[in-house]
């Protein structure tokens, strides 16, 4: 296992005592509450997950003074099975699914909850369960599909299922969420109605249903209550933004690091990675998101939209409004007889927040890479990158290192490969 891997930040929670925990409404919501701080893990949103998204892709880059080799080879999308950090993804994730599958089975037997105090309970744990399945296909392909309980060493030889299946599955998951949540939550770091219709806004686009990926993303837009906050940086200053949709919450005891992963040794960070000059000059002069996105110490740049190094407390962001607007631009121009005018009229409402003048793009094609633009310089340092340029069909072309298909996935865990024995459980192509 490689220096720094992240596998070990994983804590299993494979046996769960559910008859123990789970004995009334008050054992429900703290089951709930644990599934939610599963997406805490370091492996995951607390740090790799998330800037693997870009550092697979064009937007970060491992520093050659840098010591986590795990972290090299994304950079180089030369991809290890035995990559401990990918291995901690996985393993996290799955523990994420694995969580609110025992508080799911344990919700209808509860006799202290009226029927819609229990959808409510499902409604968060199924929207949880898909945004880990969507980010788990995301990067691996065919997985297994997880909808009950591991305990112990029950379950574990699981076949991988087709992309298709584990989409039909994501989608029923957050249908369920969107028909049973309230439209709001008292906090964004609970899911709400809008949060699973702006998920399925997501979850569309990447399956490439656009008609209902336009529906949904202007469903949030034109009833979600949502706004696009005139000043950019104020996104991330503080939690909870009229603009966000969905974060994640971190606190000193359950703190994120991807500040120490991000900045330079000479203000106490471990500088894992750094912005490309590439995504630098990506920004065209005027667009006040450089300023918000990367700051400098001297000459080297790094990322500066998660800036508490010493506590960890900035709540990650998984949806927001911004988001909405260009999903419905890219649905809207892929759809049969797009509305040309009204994707570039969402692109200008982007760029116009971000002080730059209209979009100068007019035919489809290049609509459509002008949103991959916006897309890169809008969500710089989000995790969208990557993900953004392989569902489109572009890594190929706009990543060096990406010299064929087989690279737009990560490897399966050599420790899952090991320890599943399923004749299906197989490694992706090109990582034999």
């Amino acid at each position: 296992m490689s220096a720094g891997c992240d596998v070990l930040d994983v804590k299993p929670t494979d046996s769960i005592p559910a008859e123990a925990v789970f004995k009334n409404k008050a054992g429900i919501e703290r089951g709930i509450v644990g599934s939610y701080s599963s997406l805490q893990s370091l492996s995951y949103y607390g740090r790799t997950f998330y800037l693997f998204g870009d550092l697979a892709a064009d937007n970060l880059e491992h520093p050659a003074d840098a010591t986590n080799s795990d972290y090299g080879e994304v950079d180089n999308n030369s991809i290890l099975p035995e990559n401990g950090s990918v291995d901690g993804i996985w393993a996290g994730i799955y523990d994420g699914i694995n969580v609110a599958n025992n508080v799911i089975v344990k919700v209808p037997g509860m006799t202290d909850m009226t029927n819609a105090e229990k959808n409510q309970a499902l409604g968060e744990l199924y929207f949880l369960r898909a945004l880990n399945h969507f980010n788990l296909v995301n990067l691996f392909g065919n997985i297994p599909i997880k909808i009950a309980p591991t305990v112990g060493v029950d379950k574990l030889d699981a076949s991988r299922d087709p992309v298709n299946e584990v989409y039909n599955q994501i989608i029923i998951d957050l249908k369920f969420a969107e028909d049973n949540l309230l439209p709001s939550a008292s906090k964004k770091i609970r899911a709400s109605r809008y949060a699973a219709t702006a998920l399925l806004a997501r979850v569309y686009l990447y399956n490439k249903e656009y008609d209902l990926a336009w529906e949904k993303a202007n469903d949030v837009i034109s009833d979600g209550g949502y706004a696009l906050l005139p000043d950019f940086n104020s996104i991330f200053s503080s939690d909870g933004s009229a603009e966000t949709i969905f974060e994640i919450d971190f606190i000193e005891v359950d703190r994120n690091r991807i500040a120490e992963y991000n900045f330079p040794k000479s203000l106490n960070g471990r500088r894992e990675v750094q912005p490309t000059s590439n995504l630098i000059s990506a920004f065209e002069p005027g667009d006040i998101r450089k300023n918000a996105s990367i700051a400098y110490d001297g000459t080297n740049a790094y990322a500066n939209k998660y800036i508490d190094l010493s506590k960890g407390e900035d709540n990650v962001i998984v949806l927001r409004l911004a988001e909405m607007f260009l999903i419905r631009a890219e649905a809207e121009a892929n759809k049969t007889s797009p509305n040309l005018t009204a994707v570039a009229a969402d692109i200008d409402t982007i760029r116009g927040r971000s002080n730059l003048g209209q979009t100068t793009a007019v035919t489809k094609n290049d609509l459509l890479l002008a949103i991959e633009q916006e897309r890169r310089v809008e969500f710089a340092f989000e995790g969208q990158r990557w993900n953004d340029l392989v569902r489109t069909g572009r890594a190929i072309a706009v990543i060096p290192t990406v010299s064929n298909s087989n690279k737009t996935l990560f490897p399966v865990p050599l420790s899952e490969l090991q320890t599943n024995k399923s004749p299906e459980m197989i490694q992706n192509p090109g990582y034999n």
